[in-house]
């Protein structure tokens, strides 16, 4: 088993795109040959694009990109620039007198990391593809995690910043990766130690105040209406497999977001993971799915680990000093 990048499974081009002083951006994954696809939503304020098109009872049986961006609901408008420029490549559905791309998306929250007003647009998404194009895709406070933040049950004053990870692992001719911009109500965790990594943090004196704790101390105040949350997620992988066989793949990934975040799948996030599959080897579906829940594991903490500083908001170098990479063979 071995560490690749991401963009080494074939049949898939990522891009990312933002604006830098309005702290949003938007991530595009292209798959101009079509994809099988699958969701899996669990938490409770979700903003989500062509999710009841995935159903295995339903018709389309591929998809053309996924779109992760910022913004709220504002940010699925990111989507109409990733149709405009599949379209202008003849790539979609096929109705006779055009081609319909199938886009699907999910959004996080970030519209108070700095300015409100700018959100994902159409603009925005069709520049995403441009960048697929180039190979212009990097992790941390980059497309959809760029105005990404964690740790906000102590207001917004504590939160530390989120950002985008990614992470794939291959083992002989199978590949299964994860994308994923981290933007969580709770606590990041890592889950081989049980540290927190990221989250509500105190700076005098230095510590995390730990949002589970201070959920659980406050069980009988029901009154927190805040919901700038959501982490969004897609697993990648070169496995072949039905619709509802990548819906169950995704169900399995979010057991990634509950060994990382903590809490995770809140009424106040709207938690998605995405699964696509672009290839034809064969596998234990059973395997795949573990390996997209170590691969999710990983690149939210890489998030959350590569993210640098936008506004206010601590990074984890900040708080540990500085990352370093290792992509040495398992």
């Amino acid at each position: 088993m071995k560490i690749v990048k991401i963009t080494d499974i074939p049949g898939i081009q990522i891009g990312n795109m933002q604006d830098f002083e309005g702290a949003t951006g938007c991530t595009v994954i292209l798959c101009k040959d079509g994809a099988v696809a699958g969701v899996d939503v669990r938490g409770g304020a979700p903003g989500t694009r062509e999710t009841d098109l995935l159903k295995p009872e339903n018709y389309v049986e591929k998809i053309h990109a996924v779109l992760l961006a910022g913004g709220s609901a504002f940010g699925l408008d990111a989507a109409a620039g990733v149709m405009n420029y599949l379209e202008e490549q003849g790539i979609g559905f096929d109705v006779g007198v055009t081609k319909v791309p199938i886009v699907a998306g999910a959004v996080l929250f970030d519209l108070t990391c700095k300015d409100h007003r700018t959100r994902p647009n159409q603009e925005m998404g069709y520049k995403a593809c441009l960048a697929a194009e180039s190979h212009d895709f990097a992790e941390g406070s980059m497309g959809a995690g760029m105005g990404a933040t964690v740790g906000k049950f102590y207001g917004m004053k504590h939160a530390m910043k989120g950002g985008l990870g990614a992470y794939c692992l291959q083992i002989g001719d199978m590949m299964v990766g994860a994308v994923v911009a981290v933007n969580c109500f709770g606590d990041v965790i890592d889950p081989s130690t049980g540290v927190i990594i990221a989250g509500a943090y105190q700076e005098e004196p230095s510590l995390f105040l730990d949002c589970e704790k201070g959920m659980i101390e406050g069980y009988n105040h029901c009154d927190n209406g805040f919901a700038g949350n959501t982490t969004i997620g897609t697993i990648i992988t070169n496995v072949a497999m039905t619709k509802a066989q990548a819906q169950k793949i995704a169900s399995m990934a979010h057991d990634g977001y509950a060994r990382t975040m903590r809490p995770a799948h809140t009424m106040l996030d709207g938690d998605t993971i995405f699964t696509l599959s672009v290839g034809s080897v064969t596998a234990d579906l059973n395997v795949v799915g573990l390996l997209a829940t170590q691969v999710m594991e990983q690149a939210v903490l890489r998030a959350v680990k590569k993210a640098s500083g936008v506004g206010r908001y601590k990074t984890y170098q900040d708080v540990f000093g500085e990352y370093i990479e290792n992509r040495e063979e398992l």
